[in-house]
């Protein structure tokens, strides 16, 4: 299925994998949309992207921001939620609840409202493709939190997949890639981590943003699958 002329909404789709998902549908010849809560990064995506691309920015937190948005987009084919801050990471011991909710708030609350009222702007044979996360499958010391969201993304895949039937609903879920999610850590410790990760891998390597967006792609041109969760690890599971 070809993503030609097709308008994709991109949520958290100025950085990271989300701008390398907008970056790849456009050059698919997508209409692209991406939407944050900076405008400077709406700005800054918006100029990485072919005239034409449009760029909203909105608190992904806020249900009534969420709901604003869908009816000022208006109709489109795809959505993807790829919204998210750096990681939560730490004992449980030391972990904040309030800062636990505060994640949960974005990455998985977030996306629940994505869901709720993007689904009513989707054109038939549209998806909706949401972002968990490895640490559902193997989580490390001091990832309660991650690893809480990733397993309850999962579930609401899935649970998506039979409510909101005919539209598709699929997730991605990276291993370690070098992004900005990991800008909680000190530069040492997360190159430290980039070269340990990689040198024990299968492919050799962590994962680079443009790797894992052509898996949002598959999902979005493939018509077949829905409430699958697509692992892109480098093999992280199998090690």
């Amino acid at each position: 299925m070809s993503l030609r002329n097709k308008r994709i909404v991109i949520l958290g789709g100025t950085s990271g994998i989300g701008l390398a998902i907008a970056q790849a549908a456009a050059c698919a010849d997508a209409a692209v949309v991406v939407a944050s809560s900076r405008q400077h990064s709406v700005d800054d995506a918006l100029a990485s992207l072919p005239t034409g691309a449009e760029g909203h920015t909105v608190d992904l937190s806020s249900e009534e921001q969420v709901r604003d948005l869908f009816e000022r987009i208006g109709a489109f084919d795809h959505v993807v939620f790829t919204a998210g801050e750096s990681l939560q990471l730490g004992e449980l011991a030391e972990t904040e609840l309030d800062k636990a909710r505060q994640a949960f708030n974005l990455r998985f609350w977030g996306a629940f409202a994505a869901a709720k009222y993007a689904s009513k702007r989707i054109r038939p044979g549209g998806s909706i493709v949401l972002t968990t996360g490895i640490a559902s499958l193997r989580p490390r010391k001091g990832w309660t939190v991650a690893a809480s969201i990733c397993g309850a993304m999962d579930a609401f895949t899935r649970a998506l997949a039979i409510e909101l039937a005919p539209i598709r609903v699929n997730a991605v879920s990276p291993g370690v890639v070098r992004t900005a999610l990991w800008s909680n850590m000190t530069e040492a410790d997360r190159d430290a981590m980039y070269r340990g990760m990689g040198a024990v891998l299968p492919v050799g390597r962590v994962g680079e943003a443009s790797d894992i967006a052509q898996a949002y792609l598959y999902l979005m041109r493939e018509g077949f699958s829905t409430g699958q969760v697509i692992v892109v690890d480098g093999g992280t599971v199998l090690v």
